[in-house]
């Protein structure tokens, strides 16, 4: 397959994808260590990590000539590994691929929005028993993660904070998202949130009128 060809093929795009780049950034490993390495660094709070995934991907990367193969080593009776390295062009998507993904704030919308959007339906007491049951559950994740992130530190001694970062940007949106359900819980509750009664809702002109 020519150069150009494994350049103008579309780049996998996936959190597999990433992770697999990014290992291979730090030094040269074989598909089985990778995924080793994701279970380890606990990967899977972001996404799941299955062998055929791991290894699918490693085969479409280096495809695309963003990885190669640099050695097959075989320990005992086990089947032969590839050893694979990232190449230059590899590591400059890795670069280019992380420095959009960390500057430009996604314009997907967030699952929350859609049920909000909606909530009228529920009834003023059904919102606020629905609310209150997703404020209980934040507060079980939140302390889900703290609990996870001490046993870590106690696991891995002298644990780069940098490695754990995208879980304190995780509890910082659950201790954000929490604050507001609180909040608009206690304005149903007390009135200061009015829950309007059908004939006070606003009439849209039809289309073309």
């Amino acid at each position: 397959m020519s150069s150009e060809r494994k350049r103008t093929r579309p780049l996998p795009r996936t959190p597999v994808a990433l992770s697999v780049l990014n290992l291979l950034a730090e030094r040269p490993m074989h598909p089985y260590e990778m995924r080793m390495l994701m279970r380890q660094r606990h990967h899977d709070r972001a996404f799941q990590i299955r062998e055929s995934s791991v290894y699918d991907t490693v085969a479409r990367l280096a495809d695309r000539g963003l990885i190669e193969p640099v050695e097959v080593s075989r320990e005992g009776r086990r089947p032969e590994r590839t050893v694979y390295s990232i190449t230059e062009a590899g590591r400059e998507e890795l670069l280019d691929w992380l420095w959009q993904l960390t500057s430009e704030p996604a314009t997907d919308y967030p699952a929350f929005a859609a049920p909000l959007m909606f909530i009228y339906a529920l009834g003023r007491d059904r919102a606020i028993a629905a609310l209150s049951q997703r404020a209980a559950r934040i507060e079980a994740e939140i302390s889900s993660s703290d609990a996870f992130r001490r046993a870590f530190a106690a696991e891995i001694l002298d644990f780069p904070r940098i490695f754990g970062i995208e879980e304190e940007y995780a509890q910082a949106m659950r201790k954000a998202e929490l604050a507001w359900v609180r909040a608009t819980v206690a304005e149903l509750r007390d009135g200061t949130f009015p829950w309007p009664v059908p004939e006070d809702l606003p009439e849209y002109p039809a289309h073309g009128a």
